[in-house]
């Protein structure tokens, strides 16, 4: 009797309408592996941002917090065996007598600048909606002051506001007024500082406020003009509402910026005269670097001040953020 061997399986034929067609090869098991998780390429990207951010961001924050906690000394600054003293260094802040008026110059300082680069820069950046011949000109010439060094801004400023050879005094005199100390007097030092970051932080409102008010729909303002609702209606009632996320964020930014203003007010003051226009930014320095004697404690610890203002700030802009998504 005839013996029939039964072919391999992926040689059997299977039969359909008629035709037969071969099975296809078994998968080998290797072929058969998952592909690699996409979450090694994820952290590949974020690698070198979260080296980053630990370099120098985490690290920094960590050292100035020991620094607040421990009685530094320059000799115990390089041999790293500073004694540990608590919140020592923060009662020597509190109980300063240059505490009470760097944190009402910083207060001031803050706020003013923030009305003022606020209320300007939504001021230009709704002049230049309406498109005409040199507005991208003016525009860009409205950046210089952004673009400056603040090295350069500072002495532009300190030069202008000169008691003897300044020209602000100078058209002051022009206009038979008397000529202000700007610079040197304790009445008008911290307004001298004040006028200086303001022209300075003009144009980041401009450009960011400006970009808002380009996502706004022009319909939006045509139909209103239509119901008959005037200029300062459709701002007031279309413009500004529609504005509040970028206006928060604008804010935001320059408040983190303006508390953290050295530059300028060392230029051109130094924070004087008799700490008239000393700030939390230039109090800090002095105590950890304008001194013989370094205070490197509660230098860091006034610093630490600023950091837990900024982050308060912050974390009320996110639960604000927070309810207007939910509502």
């Amino acid at each position: 009797m005839k013996q029939t061997t039964r072919p391999p399986d992926h040689f059997r034929a299977h039969v359909g309408n008629g035709a037969a067609t071969a099975a296809p090869p078994p998968v080998p098991a290797r072929a058969r592996r998952r592909p690699a998780s996409p979450q090694w390429a994820a952290w590949a990207f974020l690698a070198p941002v979260t080296l980053y951010l630990v370099l120098f961001y985490a690290y920094p924050l960590y050292r100035n917090l020991d620094l607040s906690l421990r009685n530094y000394t320059v000799r115990s600054f390089v041999q790293g065996n500073a004694p540990f003293t608590g919140i020592e260094n923060y009662r020597t802040v509190f109980d300063d007598p240059t505490f009470a008026p760097a944190l009402l110059h910083t207060a001031l300082f803050t706020a003013v600048c923030l009305v003022f680069q606020y209320a300007i820069g939504l001021a230009l950046a709704v002049f230049f909606t309406q498109h005409f011949r040199l507005s991208a000109t003016l525009r860009a010439l409205f950046l210089v002051p952004w673009l400056l060094p603040l090295i350069v801004s500072a002495s532009t400023w300190s030069w202008m506001l000169n008691s003897d050879s300044g020209v602000v005094n100078a058209a002051l005199h022009a206009l038979g007024i008397a000529p202000v100390n700007w610079l040197t007097s304790p009445s008008w030092s911290l307004t001298s500082v004040i006028i200086a970051n303001i022209w300075i932080g003009v144009p980041f409102n401009l450009v960011v406020l400006h970009s808002g008010l380009q996502s706004i729909p022009a319909s939006l303002h045509e139909a209103a003009a239509l119901d008959g609702a005037g200029a300062w209606q459709r701002f007031w009632r279309i413009t500004f509402p529609l504005l509040r996320p970028v206006s928060a964020i604008t804010l935001l930014l320059g408040l983190i910026y303006t508390l953290k203003v050295f530059d300028i007010i060392w230029i051109m003051t130094k924070g004087g005269p008799a700490d008239s226009s000393t700030t939390f930014a230039t109090w800090s320095y002095q105590l950890g670097f304008g001194n013989l004697l370094p205070a490197f404690g509660p230098g860091a610890a006034v610093g630490n001040l600023l950091v837990v203002a900024a982050l308060v700030f912050g974390l009320v802009y996110l639960k604000v953020q927070r309810k207007q998504a939910l509502s």
